[in-house]
């Protein structure tokens, strides 16, 4: 066995050797696969290993595709079978909220060049003659779908790597994982130690024992899931082709053939926990006890579609474990807080996913970077506050709902709340709708009175009315909004200016009380984040980003190191803040304050300290809304009495609370770009616009990766976008983001964020679109299907800034 390698994978399933895989194929050969029992051990070789293209998410179903359209490649390259079986999926859609869902990917992977469309009964009976199609009001057709075989896929992986000069060791476990001073690690096993540059943990159902030997806690549980094998079918017997597979996910089961049988398997609601303390470290190839009777109704559902299940006899149970993360997606990327540690962890969909998760971890781990923004997978998502009793309730809950639709602002209750304010039980009782926000709840929107809820659907919701009413109040008069889950920093020190300008492309504030904003740029020159800095004395800043990021942005600030006697620390949890915006915020804060908030005293982009209602406060000019407006932070221990201060003065100006959705909407009719859907790594500064706040005349983190983005044309660009009001009102929907958007008939882009625009009277969109130009006729998919816009050479709110700077 090696004594040093590039990277160590820790774990033998599919996983664990697509990565090795990849890293040769990226020419990483020295490189070494770990496996404390035999290859596929676990859960790889009781999967049913299916596999499909699409999904909701655009880069999700981008790495889907490349993994469906590796298997066969990795066939010929190895000589090893992967048993792939593409006789196609067929999607059902039983209700509107599914049809629009359906239809909405069917417009994605027209965009995307993937092939699934929609075909009459008639064509889906030809293709399967066993289903029967009475109450489906959709079907579409995904022709390279259908599964392959666990064993070969992993072998085939394992094989290819070990051509390209790795080397995979059998019955050899992991005792323990201690990290260097350089940042580097040694891994220690009955058989030896290696010196290595990075761990990789995929150990699958012992990843948290995994990543415990480092000091890591993964929100991990293993659940049980069942699935079973019917006999032979005389049906599919005298058939001489395959039978495609059937999602029918209103009925929440999956179906597809095996041999001369079907294959049925259920995410049911009466689900099962398993291994809550620990993942027993003697499991291997064991299976539990069957218990059809838990998923019977979902056998029912099945059986009324494909009537011949219910005659055939079962040939075998599979009740295997499974392991999840609470949102069901993988924990994947570098551990923030570790050098050289990267986690892949929790996959529910492997065989779906494996080559496309393989590809990205070898991206990250030699290039730096993924190729696409996968935000929605980063084990960052998660912090502390993901504890155990939070992770087993979301990942009962992700179980249970398995096939149920994620709506655009769908927000579910299980394991909340988690982390609140002071000033949560005031919100709540003035009637507010709350959202988790990296583990904070927040208030999305106001009923009016407690105890209101979100609906849910591809339509306007019970929400729309009152955000309206909320928006139009703080572009009238005044609004109240919780920013206190943006994430905030403090750095001081006498090296603070010099740490910040290495980090942020921007030229940090030279004058106390000035603000700038500013891009953090990545490893390939793209947007990784946008910030607010605010130079507050000579060796002391305030920085702002995106809350939802905090961990994230750990991997960058971690990157450059501090001079000695300067500190950078994050205030998120110690400071709380508002934001009170709208024309007649400054007549509202006046009542609380006898600092001077007119314009020549406190003007656009400055910042001071100032008492209001008696609590200090830094005030910040300001505003996320693009109105006129000052963020106030202060003291957690002060929200409250903050709070009900602000909300008691508005009253006499008919002002009060506004939620995020409402934001939201603000934001949009500025044309504001918001990290993680306008501004995300994938995307140039110049092509969102933040080109001019790189300033290429000193040395920033990744910026030769700027230089060289900067040098090159855009390849999209930015835009708003304004929907055709009739279209809009006929559908009753709006844009959310990521539709496809066309024109004459051909993908020019994509929808990143969208809102009815309540103040201006218009249904408007955020997105990339390119080889177009305002005053562009276009068409967005909503609900998947077409919506006239128009290309707008400006917002539709205040163009000029002059409310902003009033």
């Amino acid at each position: 066995m090696r004594t040093h390698a590039q990277a160590v994978v820790i774990g033998g399933g599919v996983i664990g050797c697509s990565i090795l895989y990849h890293l040769t194929k990226l020419g990483w050969s020295d490189v070494v696969l770990l496996e404390r029992d035999e290859l596929t051990s676990g859960s790889t070789w009781h999967a049913a290993a299916n596999i499909h293209g699409l999904h909701d998410s655009t880069n999700i179903s981008r790495i889907q595709h490349y993994t469906m359209s590796l298997y066969k490649s990795l066939e010929a390259e190895t000589g090893q079978s992967c048993g792939v079986f593409q006789p196609g999926s067929l999607y059902l859609a039983q209700t509107e909220a599914r049809e629009h869902q359906l239809r909405l990917q069917a417009a994605k992977a027209k965009l995307y060049g993937m092939n699934f469309h929609e075909i009459t009964r008639d064509e889906a009976e030809r293709l399967h003659p066993l289903v029967d199609f009475d109450g489906i009001r959709c079907i579409m057709w995904e022709p390279d779908g259908g599964n392959v075989d666990p064993s070969g896929v992993t072998n085939a992986y394992a094989a290819g790597a070990r051509q390209n000069g790795a080397e995979i060791h059998r019955f050899c476990p992991v005792t323990a994982t201690a990290p260097q001073p350089d940042g580097s690690w040694i891994v220690k096993t009955p058989k030896g130690d290696i010196a290595t540059e990075w761990v990789v943990n995929a150990a699958g159902l012992w990843g948290r024992e995994v990543a415990a030997k480092a000091g890591l806690t993964l929100p991990l549980q293993p659940t049980e899931h069942q699935y079973f094998v019917t006999e032979t079918i005389a049906g599919i017997a005298a058939l001489d082709r395959r039978l495609p597979s059937v999602a029918d996910r209103d009925g929440e089961y999956y179906l597809r053939q095996e041999g001369k049988g079907l294959l049925v398997g259920a995410y049911e609601r009466d689900m099962r926990f398993w291994a809550e303390d620990g993942t027993p470290p003697g499991f291997g190839h064991e299976l539990f006890a069957d218990d059809l009777e838990r998923i019977e109704a979902n056998m029912m559902r099945a059986i009324a579609r494909v009537p011949v299940v219910g005659e055939a006899g079962i040939k075998r149970v599979i009740n295997g474990p499974m392991i999840w993360s609470p949102d069901s997606n993988v924990l994947f990327g570098p551990a923030p807080e570790l050098d050289n540690y990267f986690c892949c962890n929790g996959i529910i969909p492997g065989f779906s996913q494996s080559g496309g998760m393989g590809l990205l971890a070898a991206d990250w781990i030699v290039t730096g970077e993924t190729r696409y923004d996968m935000f929605a997978w980063d084990m960052a998502r998660f912090g502390d506050w993901a504890d155990k009793a939070f992770t087993k309730a979301r990942v009962g809950d992700q179980y249970a709902h398995r096939f149920a639709i994620h709506f655009p602002n769908e927000e579910r209750a299980a394991g909340r709340p988690v982390r609140t304010r002071p000033v949560y039980d005031m919100q709540k009782e003035i009637g507010a709708v709350m959202g988790l926000n990296f583990g904070w709840e927040h208030p999305l929107w106001f009923a009016g009175a407690p105890g209101a809820r979100d609906s849910n659907g591809f339509t306007r919701q019970n929400w729309w009315g009152p955000v309206g009413d909320e928006c139009r109040m703080l572009r009238a008069r005044a609004g109240i909004i919780d920013i206190s889950n943006f994430a905030k920093y403090e750095c001081r020190g006498p090296g603070a200016e010099d740490w910040l300008n290495a980090v942020f492309a921007n030229r940090m504030p030279t004058r106390a009380g000035r603000s700038c904003l500013t891009p953090l740029i990545g490893k390939r020159g793209g947007i990784a984040g946008d910030f607010t800095v605010t130079r507050l004395a000579e060796d002391e800043f305030w920085i702002i980003g995106s809350g939802m990021a905090e961990r994230y942005h750990k991997r960058f600030f971690r990157q450059v190191p501090l001079p000695d006697g300067t500190t950078f620390q994050s205030r998120t949890e110690a400071v709380c803040g508002f934001n009170v915006a709208g024309p007649e915020s400054r007549a509202l804060l006046v009542r609380l304050t006898n600092a001077s908030l007119a314009t020549e005293d406190f003007p656009f982009m400055r910042s001071r300290r100032i008492e209001i209602a008696g609590v200090d406060c830094l005030a910040l000019r300001v505003s996320f809304t693009g109105d006129l407006g000052w963020e106030l932070h202060c003291a957690a221990a002060d929200q409250l009495t903050l709070y009900k201060a602000l909300i008691e003065a508005g009253k006499a100006l008919g002002a009060g609370p506004v939620g995020s959705r409402a934001l939201m909407s603000l934001r949009i009719e500025k044309g504001y770009g918001s990290w993680s859907r306008e501004y995300s790594p994938e995307y140039y500064p110049q092509e969102v616009g933040l080109d001019r706040l790189c300033r290429m005349d000193k040395d920033f983190l990744n910026s030769s990766a700027a230089a060289e983005t900067l040098a090159k044309p855009a390849r999209e660009t930015l835009v708003v976008l304004a929907l055709d009001k009739a279209d809009t009102d006929s559908s009753n929907a709006d844009a959310t983001g990521g539709e496809p958007i066309f024109r004459n008939g051909r993908g020019i882009g994509r929808v990143t964020s969208g809102a009815y625009g309540y103040s201006v009277g218009q249904s408007l969109a955020l997105g990339f679109v390119r080889e177009a130009v305002p005053g562009d006729r276009v068409e967005v998919m909503v609900l998947g299907r077409p919506h006239g816009a128009v290309i707008l050479a400006q917002p539709l709110f205040d163009a000029a800034g002059e409310r902003l700077r009033a």
